[in-house]
């Protein structure tokens, strides 16, 4: 019998998974690598999930197929119509939809490099063809090459990842109004900056707006996301979707949060004030460059205690981070990146660990 890795499809057998930041189990790690939120969720979700759960008899029920009561409160939080809402398990969940439906060899996925990862892993997957535009270091977004672009969708981090740069909606207009094909802004952390693209989606039915619950809303265990847009591309979505793509349990917990919309709010804000006050820090008492952040987590470039900066560097003090138990994501893969750390906002006490071991690293 040959190996039955071997029977896989060819495209399948040569690509390489997504990797996630590291997910510890021993105890004692101050973990500032996967961007999740510091801080519980609202109370509500855990009523809500208790209430849902009753005796447990509910659980041999299928979910709502549609999600329908969520896309209905998702609809309301952005004024918009259910027709416009598609529910995903997860963010990922949506952005795997878009690619299943839009995305060939001949309909080629766009993207800037860097940005999230997943995008070329879901294109290899699809046995697609990807058409990638290298950002440069003032991370200023390449309008005339996104026209240029022959790709038939576009997606767009903004806020991007892993900078935290924010693209402004008066730059997302001028890229869409010479773009043709599907352009899709991929919000995942939108909550923590100046500008969201959801008002531009009535002047504009080739866009979508992906959200997630799992950075703001802290439910990232519990995998909800969406997609605004078109009711035209919102049908395109459901014919590919997974049937009972979200969870019953999912479903109301998600409910319950975006429901809560003062703590929601007073989660965001606590979140930008510890990332405004490290930002401070490290640019004002360690001078190191680091970009103006519109998310939850700060991209940094280490100098060292003999003034140096660089990919050696910058994996020594991740290295030195990691061996006392303090884990941040380095990208060592591209040149952009590979300088810098990208730190996940924690709490202030967390952050004081980070400092302090910076300050340790630096002076050693």
């Amino acid at each position: 019998m040959p190996d039955p890795s071997s029977l896989a499809l060819p495209h399948v057998a040569a690509l390489h998974a997504y990797t996630p930041g590291l997910q510890p189990t021993d105890p004692g790690w101050v973990k500032l690598n996967t961007n999740e939120c510091p801080y519980p969720p609202s109370p509500r979700v855990a009523e809500a999930i208790r209430r849902e759960l009753g005796d447990g008899a509910v659980l041999r029920l299928y979910p709502n197929p549609r999600s329908a009561p969520l896309r209905d409160t998702v609809a309301m939080h952005h004024g918009l119509a259910e027709e416009n809402v598609c529910i995903g398990n997860g963010s990922d969940d949506i952005l795997t939809m878009l690619v299943r439906a839009y995305c060939s060899d001949s309909a080629p996925l766009g993207f800037t490099l860097p940005s999230y990862s997943l995008y070329p892993v879901l294109v290899e997957i699809q046995n697609g063809r990807a058409e990638a535009i290298e950002l440069d270091r003032s991370m200023r977004l390449p309008v005339e090459r996104i026209h240029a672009s022959s790709a038939a969708a576009f997606v767009l981090t903004s806020p991007n990842a892993p900078t935290g740069v924010g693209f402004t909606n008066a730059e997302l207009e001028r890229a869409l109004a010479g773009f043709r094909g599907l352009f899709v802004v991929d919000e995942a952390y939108a909550a923590f900056a100046r500008e969201h693209a959801v008002p531009l989606l009535a002047r504009h039915r080739n866009l979508v707006v992906v959200r997630t619950l799992s950075k703001a809303y802290a439910l990232a265990g519990i995998r909800v996301g969406y997609a605004l847009a078109d009711a035209a591309v919102i049908d395109v979505l459901d014919r590919v979707r997974d049937s009972y793509n979200v969870s019953r349990l999912s479903q109301v917990a998600a409910r319950a949060a975006i429901e809560d919309d003062a703590y929601f709010r007073s989660l965001v804000a606590r979140v930008v004030a510890t990332r405004d006050a490290f930002v401070a820090d490290l640019t004002d008492r360690r001078r190191w460059f680091t970009y103006e952040s519109q998310s939850n987590f700060v991209f940094t470039e280490p100098v060292d205690g003999r003034g140096e900066t660089g990919p050696s560097v910058a994996r020594s003090a991740y290295e030195h981070l990691y061996a006392n138990k303090v884990l941040v994501r380095y990208f060592p893969s591209h040149p952009l990146t590979a300088s810098f750390l990208r730190i996940t906002v924690g709490t202030d006490s967390e952050m004081a660990v980070l400092r302090e071991q910076l300050d340790a690293w630096q002076s050693a």
